[in-house]
């Protein structure tokens, strides 16, 4: 297993299954984890080998806590309101 997470498709396909699973269960939860999965990846993709797992979980940690970060910024309500519609979209 230690040897599979070092290969760049791996993470790739780690993050085509969370972005999945994000369309299923939506939030914005699970897309600041497959960022940083894709992150991993092709940081995998384009640097010589010899990226340890625990310092690749790490980068993939502190890159996923960014992602959610920076999402959360930018697509949250109004400061002390509820989002709510007035209307069906269907209307």
């Amino acid at each position: 297993m230690t040897a599979l997470l070092s290969v760049w498709w791996v993470w790739i396909a780690i993050a085509i299954g969370l972005a999945i699973v994000e369309v299923l269960a939506p939030g914005f939860i699970f897309v600041g984890f497959a960022i940083g999965a894709v992150a991993v990846g092709l940081l995998l993709a384009f640097t010589p080998a010899g990226i340890t797992l625990p310092v690749l979980l790490l980068i993939y940690a502190t890159l996923s806590l960014i992602a959610w970060l920076l999402l959360r910024h930018f697509f949250k309500g109004p400061k002390g309101q509820v989002k709510h519609f007035d209307r069906d979209i269907n209307d």
